[in-house]
């Protein structure tokens, strides 16, 4: 992919020199001309220059197209090991099944009675067709039919996996994954565009969604939090396209990240104090760069007593306090009404007596509401967004709000974002897939009409290791007292983050 532009079409055979004629065996040998480069003869001795003259030009190197190798074959990851006959034999007993069940009554039935009763029809039907199968190659099948018919068909093997993050269907017969930061193919495979579309549907349905030809985007989420987003055709060409962010089973903590080495033990101390004194946080970063994982561990330092009430378009996030409200928005209905969206409810949130307000990703007008509240006494309020950097993420903060019809002057805007934001943490995917929070940056005030900044921790890359791991640390900027100190002291953990700061700077020693 990366290599140089060939001439010819990608994987074709190298062209060789012509071989040389054979030479007649009565005549004596002709003198070979200067030029010659036959690959069989060593090349003659290059002609001595007259005096004065100009040395001759060294031979042309070969073209791209003659060193250019073909690019490697796409690696699949074997977790379907079935064979094509298994598929065809379940095709014929799962069409058997559909002919012979009602399904109108089996959804009467809760999921252990309806699993017992297909298995019993299954168990029939490779009896009539006299299948030959081994009793594990049987049970596996029967497996399969039921979490055709029931769950999620072939993504039950994914789902159930932990250390998966992402799942991508392109259509019924090209599936990736991702597993430790790297995409992979894999041989999972749907019947046809329609299986596919029907568990998509079977998806949706249970957060009270939908989606088909006349609604075909959708963004879901699975019953353990996991966020689904399915497109279907017409908009996408080859098949239904589903990706599932899968979040893990176990609630990750602090010092999960720290053991992962996404930040360092006195950066997770830093994260500690940021959450517990209440400061106006916003988590930037790139797509799975892991900002919703990292909102999920800042808010395990909200004290048990607050209330919080969380905004999001698919609750995804799995907070750990007792007193929390989880509100979501809705599409609309098949006639155009009954829309919910992200800027009422943060309206709406700010009568219902919050003392935090989180919103699961700031992508609209609704970042206007956001800053209101964080300003109007909601300390400690957070928001993720995407950005590259913590200026670019204030930068679309004014973007969203002049989007959404606000006519107010631009150092309004600013002073606005200056007075109600006070940390930006931004996390980020690395090239070799680990996931590490890069930077914590504060808000400092406006000079001008510029935003002023001030970075109290870094990450730094020193280089990579032998397995192109990246290597790097952790490091402080010597901020002494950063403008957060204040508030600090209010909570009384200022010892706490005067020696945050200080292990930090040992750190970058």
């Amino acid at each position: 992919m990366f290599g140089k532009r060939s001439t010819g079409a990608p994987g074709a055979p190298t062209p060789q020199p012509a071989a040389p004629a054979p030479r007649p065996a009565a005549s004596p040998p002709a003198p070979k001309p200067a030029a010659s480069t036959l690959a069989d003869d060593p090349p003659p001795p290059p002609p001595k220059a007259a005096a004065g003259a100009r040395p001759a030009a060294p031979p042309p190197k070969p073209s791209a197209s003659k060193i250019a190798a073909p690019p490697p074959k796409e690696k699949i990851a074997a977790i379907d090991n079935r064979s094509d006959e298994y598929y065809r034999t379940k095709t014929e007993v799962f069409n058997a099944l559909i002919d012979t069940i009602d399904l109108s009554q089996l959804a009467q039935l809760d999921q252990e009675s309806a699993r017992e009763e297909i298995r019993d029809i299954v168990i029939e039907i490779v009896s009539i067709k006299n299948v030959v199968m081994s009793v594990a190659e049987q049970e596996t099948l029967l497996e399969d039919i039921c979490n055709d018919v029931l769950g999620y068909g072939p993504l039950e093997p994914l789902l159930a996996r932990d250390d998966i993050a992402d799942i991508m269907v392109n259509g019924a017969g090209t599936t990736y994954i991702e597993v430790a930061g790297k995409i992979q193919r894999t041989n999972i495979r749907f019947r046809d565009n329609a299986q596919l579309m029907n568990i998509c549907q079977r998806i949706v349905s249970q957060v009270g969604r939908r989606v088909d030809e006349a609604s075909p985007i959708c963004d879901a989420r699975l019953a353990d939090g996991s966020r689904v987003n399915v497109i279907g055709p017409p908009l996408a060409i080859d098949g239904p396209a589903l990706t599932i962010r899968k979040f893990k089973k176990d609630k990750l903590k602090i010092t999960d990240l720290v053991s992962f080495g996404s930040i360092s033990e006195p950066g997770a101390e830093l994260l500690r104090i940021i959450g517990a004194c209440r400061c106006n946080t916003l988590i930037s970063g790139g797509t799975g760069s892991g900002k919703t994982t990292l909102l999920n561990t800042l808010t395990a330092f909200i004290a048990p007593g607050e209330r919080v009430i969380t905004c999001e378009d698919a609750a995804e996030l799995q907070l750990q306090q007792p007193h929390v409200v989880r509100l979501e928005t809705r599409p609309p209905n098949l006639e155009g009404q009954g829309r919910v969206t992200m800027t009422d409810l943060v309206k709406n949130c700010l009568r219902m007596r919050p003392d935090r307000i989180i919103v699961g990703e700031v992508r609209g007008p609704e970042a206007f509401d956001l800053l209101q509240a964080m300003n109007t006494g909601h300390d400690g309020s957070m928001g993720t967004l995407h950005a590259n950097t913590p200026r670019e993420g204030l930068s679309r903060l004014e973007s969203m709000i002049t989007m959404g019809g606000f006519t107010l002057p631009q150092r309004t805007i600013r002073e606005m974002i200056v007075g109600s934001i006070d940390i930006v943490i931004q996390a980020s995917r690395l090239r070799d897939g680990t996931r590490k929070i890069v930077s914590i940056t504060e808000v400092m005030g406006l000079e001008g009409d510029v935003i002023v900044t001030q970075d109290v921790m870094r990450y730094e890359i020193d280089g990579e290791d032998k397995d192109g791991k990246l290597k790097g640390s952790h490091r402080g900027t010597g901020i002494g007292r950063p403008r957060f100190w204040e508030r600090a002291k209010y909570f009384n953990m200022e010892g706490d983050l005067a020696r945050a700061l200080d292990a930090l700077e040992e750190g970058s020693r």
